[in-house]
């Protein structure tokens, strides 16, 4: 028995171990962040819709792909249009909806010369963004989701993400709409760290993995070269956006180019959206997988080796060392647990994730929503519901499954005042 649990106490200590080297990997990443917040402080902004790319505002093309969106795609329509960019057009693409989608699409059209409405047989998302941006006009292509609420200076602040003549894209910044669950409180307030403070950092690292598919810009010609999106992958924007810096191009960080959209209010709907999100990571990766460690791909090349065994690896080495720490208390006793409630915050790493919290909310200048803080104690089970949501979408991938929008359920609810008008049901 003792030498089970010797070689069961080392198989915790390696995956203890592993852990904690990427948590500092991570962490060692935030001063970057800071960087990038002087870097923006001494930032030319350019002429007035414009960025400091273009000497005059480009024409920019907004692409909505949308299937069984009817409750939505009124509200995003309309505040899309509210923008204060002065050259915009919209290009609406149903993707086969069986409702109200395309009629509430030529609703808004025949309000609005800037909106073109085209529809296909239902063939994904991928394919639906293909067929807007072919059918587009603009010199900057922007890819949003139908669920997305526009602020109106929200695509004039992410052209200015296009600083200098290698940008290729620009990732705007997503903010949940929907503050009615405790679990949306939560989200709200953790995606400060994943948006408002890794994605700075990762900006100054030359390593941004990933243009977020509610709020993204292209230029044109850096499409053209790529190529269109895939259609057999879930994560069509994360595919992209490897692409994009495959072809030498940067990609950057608009934090203030804001886009409210619903998250998940169950965790039923949390489980779906992720395990798609988890595969279409487990897709790019093979389909990139020459690309990781491959310092010819920069320092994005050597950043994906990272990004594969803290966000492929790192899960299973996660529930490894659960399972393992679990057997250890069966067969050792509990004095392996920690026996006090600090002890158990510190092994969970709550106080650490707390710090950055705050830190990531400040940087997002939103200190209103730590009023959420009080849902911080649910912060250890999502992660833990988060490492299993990868080896799910493995086992998914591993069989082969069927890729489909797999889209939310939406409930239509907007906790974010002045971005919806009242413009009757289901504006």
């Amino acid at each position: 028995m003792s030498v089970v649990v010797a070689l069961l106490t080392s198989v915790l200590v390696v995956a203890g171990a592993s852990m904690l080297v990427i948590g500092l990997v991570r962490l060692a990443t935030v001063p970057a962040a800071f960087v990038f917040e002087a870097r923006q402080r001494r930032a030319t902004p350019g002429p007035a819709g414009c960025g400091p790319l273009f000497a005059e505002p480009p024409a920019v093309s907004v692409v909505v792909p949308a299937f069984e969106e009817e409750l939505l795609i009124g509200n995003c329509l309309r505040s899309i249009l509210r923008s204060e960019h002065p050259r915009l057009e919209v290009v609406c693409v149903d993707d086969g909806s069986s409702d109200g989608t395309h009629r509430r699409m030529q609703e808004v059209a025949q309000t609005d010369a800037r909106v073109r409405v085209l529809r296909q047989q239902n063939a994904g998302k991928g394919a639906a963004l293909n067929t807007g941006i072919a059918a587009s006009r603009g010199d900057v292509v922007v890819l949003v989701d139908a669920d997305g609420l526009f602020r109106p200076d929200t695509l004039t602040l992410l052209l200015r993400g296009f600083r200098h003549a290698r940008v290729g894209a620009v990732c705007g910044n997503d903010r949940p709409v929907n503050l009615d669950h405790v679990l949306t409180r939560l989200l709200a307030l953790i995606s400060h760290v994943g948006t408002g403070l890794m994605r700075r950092a990762l900006d100054v690292l030359g390593c941004l993995p990933v243009v977020s598919g509610n709020i993204g810009a292209y230029r044109r010609d850096v499409l053209e070269r790529v190529g269109p999106l895939r259609t057999d992958t879930l994560g069509e924007d994360l595919e992209l956006t490897w692409r994009v810096h495959r072809a030498g191009y940067g990609v950057t960080f608009a934090p203030d180019a804001v886009v409210h959209a619903e998250s998940p209010s169950t965790v039923r709907g949390l489980w779906r959206q992720r395990v798609r999100w988890a595969r279409g990571l487990l897709q790019a990766t093979s389909l990139h997988r020459g690309m990781i460690g491959n310092p010819h791909h920069g320092a994005f090349g050597v950043y994906l080796l990272y990004n594969t065994l803290a966000q492929v690896v790192g899960p299973f080495v996660q529930v490894l060392g659960a399972v393992v720490l679990t057997v250890l208390v069966l067969v050792d006793g509990p004095d392996r647990l920690p026996a006090s409630l600090a002890g158990w915050l510190l092994l969970v790493g709550l106080p650490l994730s707390a710090a950055l919290l705050v830190v990531a909310v400040l940087l997002d200048r939103s200190p209103g929503d730590l009023r959420q803080l009080w849902t911080v104690v649910l912060w250890p089970p999502y992660s833990a519901l988060m490492s299993l949501v990868v080896l799910d979408a493995a086992r998914l991938e591993l069989g082969n499954a069927e890729n489909r929008w797999n889209k939310l359920e939406r409930s239509g609810t907007v906790s974010v005042p002045g971005l919806v008008e009242d413009d009757g049901p289901g504006s």
